[in-house]
């Protein structure tokens, strides 16, 4: 039997990276985004469509589900994983900062939604899948800008859940605590990226890339009438 496609936004490392290569190691047919297709391409994965796409650009999202559909049938689910991390104060942050968050966290999830949606309530069958983080629940210091990213995430998933959920569409948000990826590299402030460095490593190491695609794995793999509407997960060592 011929498995569904899947898309995955921000396939590039980290969470993206993961899913990609557990879904493709389990038969699924992907369309793979990122900004850096060479990284893509090194993943080598079978029946998988690599495109360079920023999840900002909606239309070039639009036209690489479409020519993934064409190829491999309709889009069962994407993982809206593509998120920046800058940490900062907002007295000392730029704004540019803010907008690039604000741009690839919320607009980039909603241009994700809008590529599929309207295809899974036609057949009524589908899921997606919003990679958030429990900064989406929760404040932390320097976080202002980004756990507000983060919380329209949450906001956004919740709400559009209540509107599919009689069209048989699920939506699910993923709350990972702190992780091994490359989100604290683009973070402009060295103190800020020490501080932080050190929280990990006193709680003794965090989760991996593969713990998060293991979740996403279990939530989607339910059968279609079960909806697990968010997974939140950490090292057992982070108390906040």
């Amino acid at each position: 039997m011929n498995k569904a496609l899947i898309v995955i936004t921000g396939a590039s490392s980290g969470f993206g990276a993961a899913c990609a290569r557990l879904f493709s190691s389990r038969g699924y047919p992907l369309l793979l985004l990122a900004r850096r297709i060479e990284r893509l391409e090194a993943l080598g994965l079978p029946d998988t469509l690599c495109r360079e796409v920023d999840v900002t650009d909606r239309v070039a999202l639009d036209a690489a589900v479409r020519e993934a559909e064409t190829r491999f049938g309709p889009a069962d689910l994407i993982v809206n994983n593509a998120g920046q991390m800058l940490l900062g104060k907002l007295s000392e942050q730029a704004p540019s900062e803010w907008e690039r968050m604000l741009d690839v966290n919320v607009k980039g999830v909603l241009n994700g939604i809008h590529a599929v949606l309207p295809g899974m309530l036609a057949r009524r069958h589908g899921t997606i899948i919003n990679i958030s983080s429990i900064a989406g629940r929760k404040t932390f210091p320097n976080h202002a800008a980004y756990c507000g990213t983060k919380f329209a995430v949450h906001a956004i998933s919740e709400n559009l859940r209540e509107e599919v959920a009689l069209q048989d569409v699920r939506v699910i948000t993923i709350a990972p605590g702190a992780a091994e990826t490359e989100l604290l590299g683009h973070t402009s402030s060295q103190e800020i990226k020490d501080g932080y460095n050190a929280w990990k490593e006193g709680m003794g190491g965090v989760i991996s890339a593969e713990d998060i695609a293991e979740a996403v794995r279990y939530a989607y793999e339910q059968p279609q009438h079960l909806c697990i509407r968010e997974i939140v997960l950490a090292a057992t060592r982070q108390e906040p």
